[in-house]
């Protein structure tokens, strides 16, 4: 069994090496934690950005006169991202209800059934069956996707110390970068395998290329199945659900060991519905750990029922759901800027059209997308959620603005650039954040709901803009489009003033201390 609370039990030895080190400056243990976390976002990015390149290979094999239908292209590329939203609603509930130990790695078994369910198509279908196929199997693939978020989410800043949180979470939703830029990557090495047949005038060689690319995600999640399936509750969720009773609780808050007694006082059974208080002394501070024994859903709406935490959540719904439509659109959109810049696929034979919209997707995440998350790890910790936040929206409007007035005048290598720093912004920006303060915001009895909600409503916005992208496009034009995209990024930055800055604050002791001014707790 894999053990990721326990990292040491001299409390403040440890907790003194802890604060010497830089926040990057990890454990072996938060290595292990951010590499177990870390595998769910990689499939997340994918999975989700492979269909750029599979979608080509499907006009080639099914569609080689007319190209894709772009309704079905469209539901093709939404499938996964529907899908996330059942996914993150079910998973975050389910991973307060019945913790997260419970939970964790069935969203992993979701992906690998709907991998090989979707590589499984019959060849004889014809392309509309096949495009169908592929659309439900990726609403199956984009629940086990979306489950991933609130339990990675969770299952990581349950563990972590507060002030390397940011960090650790970064680290975990850095792996999207590589998953896109390693799909890109396979994405050049499989054609170049098949080139001499492609070439030859065998495009149905094509059909087997989709299938390795979208199979091939089935390594990393067989990979780690069998840990997640082990992996032992956090410490800090089990006294949040203390039943009671005299024992001694060992609390990993942050990765140390905190030796807790439980008192049980005839004031605790008085009613099922009363809070719990579990005391325990940390030198010269003594903390309490509140455990509500009501079902999970009244102490969301009573918690949500306060306006300061409503309005918490309003911004990190509000804030993730604006920044994945204009994320979302611009991504599973490719394709649109590859043209601009000389990679659209658009001369040659197949083989051609083929290899260079996947070389135009490794470029383009390569230069920007990768690095912008790295970007937000160094500094996170230091400079905080909300400055990374607003200086996000606020830069991915300036490029889109630019993009948006001068993508039909400007040249290859301008345009190239600010697509670049568009996508660094991205992820050096609200990308990343929405994920962190979602994550941050509140406290261990009711986090994987919340971050499940707000991750659910982010998605919608991605969802929204793959059905819409292609018909604006068509209806209004690509200029148009990213001016929407600009008004988008603008009210994002807007919406962070909503949130609080969770860099250095634990919800837990800010939770027990609001409920203890309001009288709910002694």
């Amino acid at each position: 069994m894999l053990d990721l609370d326990h990292f040491g039990k001299n409390y403040k030895q440890e907790e003194e090496a802890q604060r010497n080190k830089k926040p990057w400056q990890l454990t072996w243990p938060q290595w292990k934690l951010v590499g177990l976390a870390g595998v769910g976002f990689f499939l997340d990015a994918y999975d989700l950005f492979i269909i750029n390149q599979v979608t080509p290979l499907l006009a080639v094999v099914y569609f080689p006169d007319t190209g894709l239908p772009n309704q079905m292209q469209d539901l093709v590329k939404a499938g996964a991202n529907i899908g996330c939203v059942i996914g993150q609603l079910l998973f975050g509930f389910l991973g307060d209800q019945f913790g997260r130990s419970f939970v964790y790695g069935k969203e992993l078994i979701l992906i690998i059934i709907a991998t090989i369910i979707c590589i499984s198509v019959p060849s004889y279908f014809t392309g509309n069956q096949v495009l169908t196929w592929i659309f439900v199997t990726r609403i199956i693939l984009g629940i086990g996707i979306g489950g991933d978020y609130p339990m990675s989410a969770t299952v990581v800043s349950d563990r972590a110390n507060i002030h390397r949180r940011g960090t650790l979470l970064t680290f975990i939703f850095a792996n999207q970068g590589w998953g896109s830029f390693v799909g890109s990557l396979i994405s050049i090495i499989t054609l170049a395998a098949f080139k001499s047949d492609i070439k030859a005038g065998n495009v149905q060689h094509a059909d087997k290329i989709w299938r390795i690319l979208i199979g091939l995600s089935l390594v990393p999640a067989l990979g780690t199945l069998y840990a997640r399936l082990t992996l032992p509750e956090s410490r800090k969720f089990e006294l949040t659900r203390a039943e009671g009773g005299d024992s001694d609780v060992s609390m990993a808050e942050g990765g140390v060991e905190k030796h807790v007694e439980h008192e049980k006082t005839d004031k605790d059974v008085e009613s099922q519905d009363s809070p719990r208080i579990v005391p325990h002394d940390d030198g010269d501070v003594k903390h309490h750990v509140v455990a509500v024994h009501r079902a999970h859903y009244q102490e969301f709406f009573a918690y949500f029922s306060h306006w300061p935490h409503l309005k918490v959540l309003l911004g990190t719904t509000l804030g993730w759901f604006l920044v994945d439509i204009a994320f979302y659109g611009i991504n599973l959109n490719q394709s649109v800027v590859l043209q601009y810049i000389g990679y659209g696929g658009t001369t040659g034979d197949a083989w051609d059209k083929l290899f260079a919209v996947a070389t135009g997707n490794i470029i383009i995440t390569a230069l920007g997308f990768l690095p912008g998350y790295y970007f937000t790890l160094f500094t996170i910790d230091i400079v905080g959620r909300k400055n990374l936040q607003f200086m996000g929206f606020a830069m991915t409007a300036l490029f889109l603005g630019i993009l948006a007035g001068e993508i039909d005048h400007i040249g290859k290598g301008p345009l190239l650039a600010c697509f670049t720093f568009l996508q660094f912004f991205f992820n050096f920006g609200a990308n990343t954040t929405t994920f962190i303060v979602a994550a941050e915001s509140f406290p261990t009895r009711i986090r994987a709901t919340a971050h499940g909600l707000s991750a659910a409503t982010g998605k919608c916005g991605a969802i929204l803009s793959s059905l819409v992208f292609n018909q604006l496009k068509a209806k209004i034009g690509t200029s148009n489009v990213l001016w929407i995209f600009f008004g988008t990024s603008v009210l994002g930055g807007l919406s962070t003033f909503l949130i609080d800055e969770t860099m250095g604050i634990d919800p837990d002791e800010k939770d027990e201390a609001e409920r203890r001014a309001r009288g709910e707790i002694q």
